[in-house]
C-alpha cells in the first residue's frame, strides 16, 4: 500500500483538486484506491462522495477520536467513481478532533497511521488531503504517509510557505516517520508559470532541494468544470484528457511503480 499526502499550509493552491485527480489516475491505472478527507472544510468529500453526506454522518473524525468507537473501515463510503472509496469529512467534527489532538498525550501524531494499518491489504493506493495548516491534523497525515505531495502556485507567498512546510516535514521525518519522502512539488496555474517572477520562484523551489513534478498543471477551465459536474477530466474530450494525462504521469512518478 502506497500512501500519499497532498499538503500546503496555504489555501487556494489546488491541493484538493490535485488529490481528486490523483485518485482518478489511480483507479484508471487499476489500483484499489482510498481517498481520506483530512480537511475540516470537507471539500474532497463534496467533490467525491456518491451522494450528499448528512451533517451527522460518521467520518474521519470518528476514526481519529478517542471518544468514538468507529474504525476507519467503519466510516468508508462509495464515491462517484467505481474503484475509489472515501473516508469523508462533514460538519465541524474534525475541528473538534483537531482540538482534542492538541491536548492529547503520547501517540497523538500516529492516530491516522494506526487507523490505516488494518486496511493495508484492502487498498493499493491511499491519498490523504491534508488541511491548509501546519497543525496536528496535517502532522497525522504526514506521519501516515509514505510520500508528501506539496501543491503550490508559482508565486511569492506560496513559495515562502513551502520553506516552512519543508521544515515541518523534516521534523516529522526526524521524530515520527523516518521513511517519509517528498515525492514532488505540483505547480498549478501554468499560465502564471511563464512569467519571469514565476520562473524565479520555481527556481527557488528547486534550490530548496525539492523535486518539481513536470509538466506544470495549466490554468484551464476544464479542471473546475470537471469538479463542478461531478465528472472526470478524461471524460471531457481531448483537452480534458491531456490534463488527466499530466496527473497520471505524476502518480506513476509518486508511487514509483507497483504499490
Amino acid at each position: 500500500m502506497k500512501v500519499l499526502a497532498t499538503c500546503n499550509q496555504k489555501g487556494g493552491v489546488g491541493k484538493t483538486t490535485t488529490a481528486r485527480n490523483l485518485a482518478r489516475a489511480s483507479i484508471q491505472q487499476g489500483y484499489r484506491t482510498l481517498a481520506i478527507d483530512l480537511d475540516p472544510q470537507g471539500n474532497l468529500t463534496s467533490v467525491l462522495a456518491h451522494e450528499e453526506m448528512p451533517q451527522d454522518v460518521t467520518g474521519v473524525a470518528d476514526a481519529l477520536s478517542e471518544r468514538a468507537t468507529e474504525s476507519l473501515a467503519d466510516v468508508i463510503v462509495p464515491t462517484i467513481w467505481e474503484g475509489l472509496d472515501l473516508a469523508p469529512t462533514v460538519g465541524d467534527a474534525l475541528d473538534a478532533v483537531r482540538d482534542e489532538l492538541v491536548v492529547a498525550g503520547a501517540g497523538r501524531e500516529s492516530r491516522l497511521r494506526r487507523a490505516l494499518e488494518p486496511l493495508r491489504d484492502r487498498y493499493d493506493v491511499v491519498i490523504i488531503d491534508c488541511r491548509p495548516a501546519l497543525d496536528q491534523l496535517t502532522v497525522n497525515g504526514l506521519v501516515a504517509a509514505d510520500t508528501a505531495v506539496i501543491v503550490t502556485n508559482p508565486d511569492l507567498f506560496s513559495a515562502n510557505g513551502i520553506a516552512q512546510l519543508k521544515r515541518t516535514i523534516e521534523t516529522v521525518r526526524e521524530h515520527y516517520n523516518r521513511a517519509l519522502l517528498v515525492g514532488g512539488v505540483v505547480i498549478n496555474h501554468h499560465e502564471q508559470a511563464n512569467t519571469i517572477q514565476a520562473r524565479h520562484w520555481t527556481a527557488q523551489i528547486r534550490a530548496a532541494g525539492l523535486p518539481v513534478l513536470e509538466p506544470a498543471v495549466p490554468r484551464h477551465t476544464w479542471i473546475g468544470t470537471a469538479a463542478a459536474r461531478g465528472t472526470a477530466l478524461d471524460e471531457l474530450g481531448p483537452d480534458g484528457q491531456a490534463i488527466a494525462n499530466i496527473y497520471s504521469g505524476y502518480l506513476t512518478t509518486l508511487i514509483g511503480g507497483t504499490p
